[in-house]
Formats: structure tokens, sequence, C-alpha cells
């Protein structure tokens, strides 16, 4: 395991916008028209289908995290819709692939109006900058605790715990085993994870 601390400003060219206009929740739930988006900071941003290795992991990681949980307080979701800043512009509505919510209270029947403990992203050609960058600043900003990125390309494992308003980061290879910070107790084979 490596570790560093992301003290440093992102200096990094983030995802491109889908459109030059800035929108809100209350136009975002107005889209009827199954495309896959995320709203951050008012700036839509297009999600590609993930492909089926991106997918075996995502599985992995619930059924591992679900077992792990079973008659405990929290809970593991897969991807809903999660409104990080609903009290003030409501303007971010994200969906992370897996997510670990302790507060049941931030649940609501549109999704998650709040700060989850744990978001975890798998990442995709099409948006292994975005989840690197502008996602984690989004992250880091909502004070999300634990920030899992998974590269299956690479098998390895970035995760970001939330100090002092900062994240560091902790990095991990396939042949390791992982605690699960928000967990207590609770670790993660990565062997297990990257099966096929």
């Amino acid at each position: 395991m490596k570790e560093k601390d992301n003290n440093q400003d992102l200096n990094v060219e983030e995802a491109q916008p889908a459109y030059d206009v800035r929108y809100t929740y209350a136009d975002y739930i107005k889209w009827d028209d199954d495309v896959r988006r995320e709203l951050i900071d008012g700036v839509i941003y297009l999600m590609a289908s993930p492909n089926w290795r991106h997918q075996g992991i995502v599985v992995n990681l619930v059924t591992m995290f679900r077992n792990y949980l079973k008659g405990k307080h929290c809970k593991v979701y897969l991807p809903l819709d999660v409104r990080l800043n609903f009290e003030t512009l409501d303007d971010t509505v994200v969906q992370p692939d897996l997510l670990i919510i302790c507060d049941h209270s931030i649940l609501d029947d549109a999704g998650i109006k709040g700060v989850p403990d744990m978001v975890v992203e798998v990442l995709s050609p099409s948006t292994a900058r975005y989840d690197k960058t502008l996602k984690f600043k989004t992250y880091l900003r909502a004070g999300i605790r634990e920030y899992w990125i998974v590269d299956p390309k690479t098998e390895t494992l970035a995760v970001h715990i939330l100090k002092d308003g900062n994240y560091i980061t902790h990095a991990y290879t396939n042949e390791e085993t992982v605690p699960v910070h928000v967990l207590e107790g609770f670790t993660i084979d990565l062997s297990e994870v990257f099966k096929g």
C-alpha cells in the first residue's frame, strides 16, 4: 500500500460538459429521455453505458458489502441520484457505481438528499479522467468520508480518506486486502474483486 497527501490543488483538464448552460435539479428531473447523465455545479455530463468488466467488478463489490452489512445499520446501494448540495444551489446530481449509507434520513423516493458515507467509482475509458478529477473535487467538497476509484485496466484501487478537509490517498494492487474505513473491521480482498 502506498499513501500520499492530496492537499495540492488539482490543475487538470476536466471532462467536457455536454452543453454550455447551467441547470438545477428542477431541470434534471424533467428530462425523461433515458440518457444517462450527471449534473455537477449546474453542468451536464453525459455518461456512456458500462461494459461487462465494469459491471462484473461492481457486482463483486456489492456482493461483498451486502454480505458484510447483512443485519447491520449501514446499507450498500447501486447507482441512485445523489443530490450533494440540495440545501443550497441544488445543482449537483451524481450517480456513483456503489455507495454506502449509514444515515437513512438522507434517503427519499427520488434517491439521496445529502452526503453518502462512502462512494465507489469503477473507471471506464470514457470516465477515467472525470472520476479522477471533477468527481474527486466534487466528493471532497461535499465531505464524503471515503472515495474509492477502482481501475479495471491496471487492477488497482485508490482509496481516498477524508482527513482535516483533504483526501489522503492509499494505493492498492490486486493482491492486497483493503480496510474499509467507514465500516470498522471490514476488509476486502482485491483479488476477489477483479475475478471475472
